[in-house]
């Protein structure tokens, strides 16, 4: 499995997403969101197929915004701010479809209007941050715990027929799980601290 360093703090990112000239801040600025924005308008409604466009609509938003963009924890998270972003591009995306006129988009945040959707993006937001814990899990555990981990809490084996099929105890098996799931937890309390 590919790991994905990330060299900059995410407060460090978005100030770099200021100069519209950093490229490289953009490609990893996609390589940190994309998958996050295109999950969430799956679970909005927006086929697979027009999910990239939803994600792209939301780059070029952003990129305009971010130039006069700083950040304030006092006047909201950027987790919310770029929740009304994607709301917008997929309220966007839906009206092209449906052969609407759809509203202009949008990089002021809107309010939440539908349970449905702030339900969808914290799920959506938590997988994002499970999905970079278990990148980061990939380097700092070996082989075999990793394999335990995921056929015994990943898979839901049962820990007996995990440790048969590994040539672990079931002992190992135990602490592979633990030391993991103790790992993905505070991997996502430092990603979710640093996002502010």
């Amino acid at each position: 499995m590919l790991v994905l360093a990330q060299p900059t703090t995410h407060r460090t990112l978005l100030a770099r997403l200021g100069d519209a000239r950093d490229q490289t801040a953009w490609r990893d600025f996609h390589a940190r969101y994309a998958e996050l924005i295109a999950s969430y308008a799956r679970r909005r409604g927006i086929r697979p197929a027009d999910c990239d466009d939803v994600v792209q609509e939301t780059l070029l938003v952003l990129q305009k915004a971010m130039t006069r963009f700083t950040y304030d924890a006092e006047r909201g998270t950027f987790r919310g701010y770029l929740k009304s972003i994607v709301s917008s591009a997929i309220h966007h995306r839906f009206c092209q479809k449906q052969g609407h006129a759809p509203l202009p988009l949008s990089e002021s945040p809107q309010p939440a209007f539908d349970d449905p959707a702030e339900a969808a993006w914290e799920l959506e937001w938590q997988r994002y941050h499970v999905r970079l814990a278990l990148r980061t899990i990939q380097a700092e555990f070996s082989a075999a715990d990793r394999a335990a981990f995921e056929a015994y809490a990943l898979a839901g084996r049962e820990a007996n027929e995990t440790a048969a099929a590994l040539g672990l105890s079931v002992d190992q098996v135990y602490q592979a799980k633990s030391r993991i799931v103790r790992r993905i937890g505070q991997l996502v309390e430092e990603q979710v601290i640093e996002e502010g």
